[in-house]
C-alpha cells in the first residue's frame, strides 16, 4: 500500500487535469538532463513535494494548471511543449510562486544534489564551508547608514 492510498480524493491539492498542467510547466522550466544524471523538475518524486510544499498557495493557481492539464491529458500521446518564458511573461506572479516553488524542490532532491558534487545532507547543524570574500564590497553600504526610522527607547511595546 503506498502512500498516496491512505489519501482521501477532498485531501488533494490538485486533481488530476491540474498536477498534468503542473508537471508540462515544471518540465519547461526544469528538464531532465542524461548528460548530468539529474530529473526534471516533473519527477513524480519532486513533483510531489512541490504539491506537498506549495500546499497552501497551489490552489490559487489551479485554474491556469487546469486548463494546460486538460490539453495535455486530451492528448496525451502528442502533447504538445509549453513555453516557460511566455508562462512567466502571461503570469507573472504565477510563475514566480511556481519557480519559487520548483527550484526549492529541486534542489533538496538527493539526485540534483549528488549531481553537484555536494553532500546529501541538510546543510545544519555541520554547515558549509565559504571561501572569505572581498569584505569592502559593503563599504559603499555601511557608508549609506541606516535606511529605518530608530525606534525611541522608551517607546511603549504594548
Amino acid at each position: 500500500m503506498s502512500n498516496t492510498d491512505n489519501i482521501i480524493s477532498s485531501d488533494a491539492v490538485l486533481a488530476e487535469a491540474e498536477q498534468a498542467g503542473l508537471k508540462r510547466i515544471l518540465r519547461a522550466m526544469i528538464p531532465a538532463n542524461d548528460e548530468y544524471g539529474v530529473p526534471g523538475a516533473d519527477d513524480p518524486l519532486i513533483v510531489a513535494d512541490i504539491i506537498a510544499t506549495g500546499r497552501a498557495v497551489l490552489p490559487e493557481v489551479a485554474p491556469m494548471l487546469k486548463s494546460l492539464g486538460d490539453a495535455a491529458l486530451a492528448n496525451a500521446f502528442a502533447e504538445p511543449d509549453i513555453d516557460a518564458l511566455s508562462i512567466r511573461q502571461e503570469h507573472p506572479e504565477i510563475a514566480g510562486l511556481l519557480v519559487a516553488l520548483a527550484v526549492q524542490c529541486y534542489y533538496r532532491d538527493d539526485r540534483v544534489m549528488a549531481s553537484l558534487d555536494m553532500p546529501v545532507r541538510p546543510p545544519f547543524p555541520e554547515g558549509y564551508d565559504i571561501s572569505d570574500g572581498d569584505w569592502s564590497l559593503l563599504d559603499p553600504v555601511r557608508a549609506r547608514g541606516p535606511i529605518y526610522r530608530a525606534i525611541p527607547d522608551n517607546a511603549d511595546t504594548k
